[in-house]
C-alpha cells in the first residue's frame, strides 16, 4: 500500500472518532463546539500552510469560500446539534447516510447513471436508517429533532462532496481548506456570541474539543485529499464504508449506547448498502 494510499486511511481512522468525541464534549452547545473544533484545526492548517510557502493558495474566488465554509459549516453544525438532541448511535447511522446520497445526487449533478445496483445499495441504506427510527423503534420523542439534523448534515455533506467535483470547484487546492476552516470558526462564533449561552469546558471537554480539531475537522481533511490524489481512490472508496460500522462500535465502546439486534443490523445495512453502491458499474 503506497504512503498517499496510508494517508488516506488514517482519515478514515479519525472520521471513525468524530462521534465518539462529539459525545465526550456533551454540554457544549452546538455552534461553540464548531467555532471551537475548527478554530484549532484552521490554526493548526494555517501555519503549515504558511510554513510550506503556500499562502497564496488562500486567495480563492467567492464561489470556492461560499461552498467550503458552507459546506464544512454547515455539516459540522448540524451534526453537533444532532448529537446534543438524540441518542449516539441513532444519530451517528442516520449522518453516514451521506455516502448514499452522493451516489443518488451524482446522477442529476454530474450526468452519471444509477443503475439496479446502486438503486439496491441506496434502498438498503434507508432500510437500516428506517430500522432504528420507523416503527418499533424505541427513542424518545423529544429526539426527532436530533434525526432531522442528522439527516440535515448527511444532505449537506453530500452535496458539499458532489459539487466539489464540478469544474468550477475541482481545481480548488487543499490548502485553501485551512482559511476554510478558519472562517467557519468565525461564523460559527458570530452565531454562538447571538443564539447561545457560552459554556466554560471542563478538562474531559477540553480533551475532546482538542481531539476533534487536531484529528477529524483537522489532520482529516488533508489526509483524505492526499489519498484520493495520489493514493488508490478505488481502495480508499471501499474503504471508507467501514467507518459507519468502525464509528457505531466506538460509540459502544465508549458508554454512549447499547449494542442490540437492531442497532446491529442497522449498522450492517448502512455499511453494505454503501458498499454495494460504491462496487456497482
Amino acid at each position: 500500500m503506497s504512503p498517499a494510499t496510508l494517508a488516506g486511511c488514517g482519515a478514515l481512522m479519525l472520521w471513525a472518532f468524530l462521534a465518539l468525541l462529539s459525545r465526550l464534549a456533551a454540554g457544549i452547545p452546538p455552534l461553540q463546539l464548531t467555532a471551537m473544533g475548527f478554530a484549532i484545526g484552521g490554526t493548526v492548517a494555517l501555519a503549515v500552510v504558511v510554513a510550506r510557502g503556500e499562502a497564496r493558495s488562500l486567495a480563492q474566488p467567492p464561489l470556492a469560500w461560499a461552498h467550503g465554509v458552507g459546506g464544512l459549516f454547515g455539516y459540522h453544525a448540524l451534526y453537533f446539534l444532532a448529537f446534543a438532541l438524540a441518542p449516539a448511535v441513532e444519530v451517528n447511522l442516520i449522518n453516514y447516510l451521506w455516502p448514499l446520497l452522493i451516489v443518488l445526487l451524482s446522477a442529476p449533478i454530474r450526468g452519471m447513471r444509477l443503475g439496479p445496483a446502486r438503486l439496491m445499495g441506496v434502498a438498503l441504506g434507508f432500510a437500516g436508517c428506517a430500522l432504528i427510527v420507523g416503527p418499533g423503534a424505541s427513542f424518545p420523542p423529544e429526539a426527532v429533532p436530533g434525526f432531522l439534523a442528522a439527516a440535515g448534515c448527511a444532505v449537506v455533506w453530500a452535496v458539499y462532496s458532489v459539487a466539489a467535483g464540478t469544474p468550477r470547484l475541482v481545481r480548488v487546492p487543499t490548502e485553501a481548506v485551512a482559511g476554510f476552516c478558519l472562517a467557519t470558526a468565525a461564523l460559527a462564533t458570530v452565531l454562538h456570541l447571538a443564539f447561545e449561552h457560552t459554556v466554560v469546558p471542563d478538562a474531559g471537554q477540553w480533551l475532546a474539543v482538542l481531539g476533534l480539531g487536531l484529528g477529524p475537522v483537522g489532520a482529516a481533511f488533508f489526509l483524505w485529499d492526499v489519498g484520493m490524489k495520489r493514493g488508490d481512490p478505488r481502495l480508499l472508496g471501499t474503504l471508507a464504508y467501514a467507518v459507519p460500522v468502525a464509528s457505531t462500535l466506538l460509540l459502544i465502546a465508549g458508554g454512549e449506547g447499547e449494542m442490540s439486534w437492531r442497532v446491529g443490523l442497522a449498522t450492517l445495512l448502512v455499511a453494505g448498502g454503501g458498499f454495494i453502491a460504491a462496487r456497482a458499474r
